[in-house]
């Protein structure tokens, strides 16, 4: 692993280079182990300990198939996915693994004891499968985290449709919080130049969830001049939501959970910030019954930014605790557009204000190849910047995930992996310069 390391930090080492490495027959990964999957049986979610249920153990290295990649990873990030996946959460993704051998040939290697996590990586290829041309080794990559298998004809339009797409990392084995990491070379993209490896690692799951959901028309379809609700702003979907919305020429109303947080999206360029907590907003009575006047009051604080102007689009994740509330404040004709469910996934709304003010209710779950490419290309332009706030190395991949899973984090939460420590991989330093300050925003000291 030594050598795989040394050449990914090289600037001289080449394809014959990285081809001759030789790879190492088992790796460390951050995984979940099968036997643990009652662990925190009867204990409330926000009781539950992923560092208790995450460890880093050695995993046998996969050979990658046709259309396949084996990648060293220099960093990864941490997902709600990772948080669902050691929690065990809505079921234990092992269902999801033993699922996925059944049905598609070649996939009984993802059914294993314990399940590798990680839905984004930076890295360097080492191999490739049979049939691949598009990539090679040694080529400096990011991927997103669509696995899709393509036999049916629903895909063909967008891959999101395909019955068989899955999300890799949670959804399959040999994820990226890990040494290597096994992917399709169709989930494969350029790492951006301009960005550290860890930094690079920080985007791929969120930014491209939020280009779908803002921007594709298989989600709100943005405009110029759209007035876009934002949950989270200061979290990572929501930090990237808000810079796509501003470069879009959107008007976000970015909704933060802490003056901390209400300091970075105004740093990031948005002026209309409702602090929820600040505000004291309490959209539910007790546990069965919301509160219409916190909708009216709600709505009523948007009115009050906009000048008057409902909602556009409501960018909707946190589920169950807001979504009530999306739907009454999102405008006549307005759009909903939901991913995830963060505080809940059983949703409650009164319809009258869906059905009689014809509005429109999108669910979005990632993103297709060309969303993901698209949403990375304004990552390696410099148009959308990361927003890493903390790195962790490897070992302590538990300790990250506890972070995200109470909410103690700014932004995206890194996590290396081969890197040795936090710098590595700028090659377009000039790029860097231009848009040092955006890169390190939520490092700097508005992010503490």
């Amino acid at each position: 692993m030594r050598e795989i390391v040394s050449a990914a930090l090289s600037d001289s080492a080449r394809e014959k280079d990285f081809a001759a490495l030789p790879v190492p027959d088992s790796y460390r990964g951050a995984v979940v182990l099968k036997n643990e999957t009652t662990m925190f049986t009867g204990m409330a979610t926000s009781e539950k300990d992923p560092g208790k249920s995450v460890h880093i153990q050695e995993v046998p290295t996969p050979e990658p198939g046709p259309g396949e990649a084996l990648v060293a990873v220099m960093a990864s990030s941490i997902n709600y996915n990772t948080v669902w996946s050691a929690l065990f959460e809505p079921l234990p993704t092992f269902k999801f693994l033993e699922r996925y051998a059944r049905s598609v040939a070649g996939a009984q290697r993802h059914d294993q004891p314990f399940h590798v996590l990680g839905s984004d990586l930076s890295g360097v290829v080492l191999r490739t499968g049979p049939g691949v041309s598009g990539w090679k080794p040694g080529d400096r990559v990011v991927a997103h985290c669509l696995s899709v298998e393509l036999e049916s004809a629903d895909g063909h339009d967008d891959t999101m449709l395909d019955p068989a797409q899955r999300i890799w990392g949670f959804e399959t084995n040999y994820g990226g919080l890990a040494e290597l990491a096994l992917v399709k070379t169709n989930q494969l993209m350029p790492k951006p130049a301009h960005l550290t490896w860890e930094e690079a690692a920080a985007s791929g799951l969120v930014n491209s969830t939020a280009y779908r959901q803002l921007v594709s028309r298989n989600g709100a379809g943005m405009k110029q001049g759209d007035v876009v609700l934002i949950w989270g702003a200061g979290g990572g979907l929501g930090s990237y939501a808000t810079q796509l919305a501003l470069n879009g020429g959107a008007v976000p109303v970015c909704v933060v959970s802490s003056e901390e947080k209400a300091r970075l999206a105004r740093a990031m360029g948005a002026e209309l910030i409702i602090n929820r907590a600040e505000a004291g907003y309490r959209f539910w009575k007790d546990e069965n019954t919301q509160d219409p006047g916190e909708w009216r009051r709600f709505g009523a604080h948007i009115r009050e930014l906009t000048g008057g102007e409902d909602p556009d689009i409501v960018l909707e994740h946190p589920g169950r605790e807001t979504f009530g509330a999306s739907v009454y404040v999102a405008r006549r004709g307005g759009t909903v557009v939901t991913c995830a469910s963060t505080s809940g996934y059983q949703h409650q709304f009164d319809n009258r204000y869906l059905w009689m003010n014809l509005k429109r209710i999108v669910g979005t779950h990632f993103a297709n190849y060309r969303e993901a490419w698209e949403a990375n290309r304004l990552i390696v332009r410099g148009m959308v910047h990361p927003t890493l706030s903390a790195v962790f190395p490897l070992p302590e991949t538990g300790e990250a995930a506890r972070s995200v899973h109470r909410n103690e984090h700014c932004g995206k939460v890194g996590v290396l992996c081969l890197a040795p420590e936090e710098g590595h991989g700028v090659q377009d330093e000039e790029l860097r310069d231009r848009h040092l300050e955006q890169i390190n925003l939520f490092r700097g000291p508005l992010s503490r």
